[in-house]
């Protein structure tokens, strides 16, 4: 039996509320052929009023995704280069989300830093535009996320996001202490 994906309502929660329940939950890209399952170790947080935003400042085409329902995917193209899986937050109307940072395919050892990285697991898993929008709860999707073991607060660390220029100050990063697979130690 397949496991079923988290209700829709999970996201439906603030963002940094989202962002912290996320780690041990588990990513599922289902391929023609082959599935893959792995554990989410890193992420970001992103709000409306969050000068680091793509939704700072108001509603554009860019980010429209990002203002709801939550629960979807939120793609993005960066350095001309890369995709980046986001999950929209908080209620249909506000925007917010969390950046899948990294993840650990708990199957296979050695592989850590495979799926390490916004850009590299994107590019691995073949995530890119034609997911964006897409409901990250329905099970019958090709990428969704379903639930994961539970992360004792002592196994978290909290640090201020990786890549950005503004509000540098907000602790909005939240990865696992001891996880091979995290991206960057900080």
């Amino acid at each position: 039996m397949v496991p079923k994906s988290l209700p829709d309502d999970f996201f439906e929660q603030p963002t940094l509320t989202v962002a912290r329940s996320l780690l041990g939950k588990t990513l599922v890209r289902q391929f023609e052929k082959s599935r893959l399952e792995a554990e989410i170790v890193e992420v970001e947080a992103y709000t409306a009023d969050d000068p680091a935003c793509h939704a700072y400042g108001g509603r554009r085409p860019r980010c429209d995704v990002m203002f709801g329902p939550p629960g979807h995917a939120y793609i993005y193209f960066i350095y001309g280069m890369y995709y980046c899986l986001n999950v929209v937050t908080e209620v249909d109307g506000i925007a917010g989300a969390v950046l899948i940072r990294a993840l650990a395919e708990r199957e296979k050892v050695g592989n850590e830093k495979l799926l390490s990285g916004p850009g590299k697991l994107c590019r691995q898993l073949q995530i890119d535009l034609r997911f964006n929008g897409l409901p990250l709860f329905d099970d019958k999707q090709q990428l969704y996320i379903m639930a994961g073991r539970t992360i004792a607060d002592e196994d978290v660390a909290v640090s201020s996001r990786i890549g950005i220029s503004k509000a540098l100050e907000r602790p909005w990063r939240f990865y696992l202490k001891d996880d091979k697979s995290v991206s960057r130690r900080k």
